[in-house]
């Protein structure tokens, strides 16, 4: 079984959000996105601090999937420098690491030739 991560990415509206979420389902790339409620960021860009609403996404995935997750993400996202980190799951509930893992395969893991 493939090392269950959690990605998090920052969205500037709801509706990006709302996209970037149903893509990498809809891909299999997470098992499961949370859209959180808007938070306040502050970060430093172009030399100056700025401030900005955005939609968080934690989703959950593997290892294995990272790179093409952190693809889809970066292609519908709307910034140019977007926040895409990874943090290992170090530990957990096994039926749902086991879920996470099952529901993010692909059909080379199920065994079919793609």
């Amino acid at each position: 079984m493939s090392e269950a991560i959690l990605v998090m990415t920052s969205l500037p509206d709801a509706e990006s959000a709302g996209r970037v979420a149903r893509a990498v389902l809809e891909s299999r790339l997470a098992a499961c996105v949370n859209r959180l409620a808007p938070c306040e960021s502050e970060y430093w860009w172009q030399g100056e601090i700025e401030s900005a609403r955005e939609w968080r996404l934690m989703i959950k995935t593997t290892q294995e999937r990272y790179a093409a997750l952190e693809a889809a993400i970066r292609l519908a996202h709307p910034y140019e420098v977007p926040e895409i980190v990874a943090m290992p799951l170090v530990a957990g509930f096994a039926p749902y690491l086991a879920w996470v893992a099952h529901e993010t395969r692909t059909t080379t893991d199920e065994g079919d030739s793609a």
